[in-house]
């Protein structure tokens, strides 16, 4: 969707140009045309998704992995939306304006639109959801919530958000998927009321669960099946196979392995999206061996890139430098030396660690992402010819980003990418950031963070960025080896699909967006 097919979701742009220029990226679709255009009612989308776990619930705050953050959309909408263009249009803000320094924002709330109960939505609606994320809060988004020093309502239209110091990003913060709308006081989360294009009826989390459509939704063109339905097959094999079957519609995070073959199916649609996704090796950097740099150093020069991204990833993807930020950012550090597999060196900072070889067990889980036991199996080859014995430690996909996520010392992990490199880095490299998932900290990153931040001055917040790249690759403890596309399969039964840079699914909302061919 673009601000071109609803007009309505033009923003007012006085004072900063927000634009995302050099933000673009790389997507295809492989699949036969379509051949219908115009949105048409009816039919039940069914959905095959990996990424749930019985743990799941669907309170915003909270939710980490791609089955909750789907079923969240469907039911509630943000404040601001990311496009396929990767720019941030308005949702349920209609238009915003920042006075000089982007310290003070005035926000413009969109009219006529409900919750699922009737209510209308108000000011006092979504100030009671920003707030849900401030203060002593457990909000994963906390880390971005904290820059805001106060929300107050202006007229029954209108929102004042000050922040602690400028930041021109505000609107791409707000975006952020845990800035969901519900009405003003409500705190049941096994059955969220929202404004969303669908409707609760029933939920199973880790299992399935059915929404059925909202008659009222406020999007033109959206809202189209009468309900959706999703299943939660965390087993690629067996995702891929209620595909292939017609048992589901779609499925998210395709085998890597599977999708040449996939292409050749003319009943399918193959629907890839170059952006921030990556893949990630976490150390602990509070427990040994991995509080040495040293220690870090050697594992991230133990790892062949080129290999892991040919063979795990197909190729679908680029190679990873060891931080978050993707070639598709503006603020992208084109000129750090691309790290090489090299066990010379890996042994060299072993012994600069006083270890002549080094005994590791890496917790792996395909829950990571799709192919992380094949990717741990490569690395674990690579990193004994460097003296790292690598043993791998099967864990449970049910559960793995509540037991061994951010517990384990040694685990993988995959994050989504996010539209600003301060975003990005915000929610998982911040000292305090609830995300922090290697418990890396360092007093100068979050000084020049901060800085970067309240600058206007690109040039100026490029240097920076720069810099906070090369911190992480160098000292932090992600090894960070690839970035890999995103790649759905879904039936040509299913009209209006697109590419998106923002996440699997367009960005987690195909099934407001999508209708079934007749």
């Amino acid at each position: 969707m673009t601000r071109r097919d609803f007009p309505q979701f033009e923003t007012t742009r006085r004072g900063l140009l927000l634009g995302a220029a050099g933000l673009g990226f790389a997507a295809g679709l492989a699949g036969r045309a379509f051949a219908q255009d115009t949105p048409r009612k009816g039919g039940v989308l069914k959905l095959g998704m990996g990424g749930g776990s019985t743990t799941d619930n669907l309170d915003p705050r909270v939710m980490t992995d791609w089955v909750p953050l789907n079923q969240a959309f469907m039911l509630m909408n943000g404040l601001v939306e990311i496009d396929r263009d990767n720019q941030a249009v308005p949702e349920l803000l209609e238009s915003w304006e920042a006075k000089p320094g982007a310290a003070e924002w005035v926000f413009t709330l969109r009219q006529g639109v409900t919750f699922h109960n009737g209510k209308a939505l108000t000011v006092e609606d979504v100030i009671y959801s920003i707030n849900l994320h401030r203060g002593e809060s457990t909000s994963a988004a906390r880390a971005i919530a904290e820059q805001i020093k106060d929300v107050r309502k202006l007229s029954d239209s209108q929102i004042a958000i000050e922040l602690a110091g400028g930041n021109a990003d505000l609107p791409f913060l707000l975006s952020d998927y845990h800035f969901l709308v519900v009405p003003e006081g409500f705190t049941d989360w096994s059955k969220p009321v929202g404004t969303g294009a669908f409707v609760y009826e029933s939920y199973e989390p880790g299992v399935r669960s059915r929404f059925t459509r909202n008659p009222n939704y406020w999007k033109p063109g959206c809202a189209n099946v009468d309900a959706v339905e999703v299943i939660v097959i965390n087993d690629v094999a067996a995702r891929t196979n209620a595909l292939m079957s017609g048992q589901v519609h779609a499925i998210n995070r395709l085998d890597f392995k599977t999708v040449d073959l996939l292409k050749r199916n003319p009943k399918l649609q193959i629907v890839q999206s170059a952006g921030g996704q990556h893949f990630t090796f976490l150390m602990d950097c509070t427990k040994a061996p991995f509080a040495d740099v040293n220690v870090r150093l050697a594992i991230k020069h133990a790892i062949d890139r080129e290999q892991l991204l040919k063979v795990a990833l197909r190729g679908y993807g680029q190679l990873g430098n060891d931080h978050p930020i993707p070639r598709t950012d503006r603020f992208f550090n084109s000129e750090l030396p691309q790290r090489a597999y090299d066990p010379d060196k890996a042994k060299h900072y072993l012994q600069q660690a006083g270890m002549s070889d080094l005994k590791v067990e890496l917790s792996a889980s395909d829950a990571a992402f799709g192919g992380a036991v094949d990717a741990a199996a490569i690395f674990r080859t690579a990193a004994a010819k460097a003296g790292i014995d690598v043993s791998i430690k099967r864990e449970s996909p049910d559960g793995y980003w509540e037991k061994v996520w951010m517990q384990a010392p040694f685990c993988m992990a995959y994050w989504g990418g996010r539209p600003t490199a301060d975003q990005m880095l915000s929610i998982a490299y911040a000292s305090d950031a609830k995300w922090n998932d290697t418990h890396w900290k360092s007093e100068q990153f979050d000084k020049l963070l901060l800085e970067a931040r309240s600058l206007l001055d690109d040039a100026k917040r490029k240097e920076i960025y720069w810099t906070l790249q090369e911190m992480i690759s160098n000292d932090g403890g992600a090894m960070i080896p690839m970035f890999g596309d995103y790649l759905d399969g879904v039936s040509t039964q299913v009209q209006g699909v697109t590419p998106h840079p923002m996440f699997n699914f367009m960005g987690g909302r195909l099934a407001e967006r999508v209708w079934l061919a007749a």
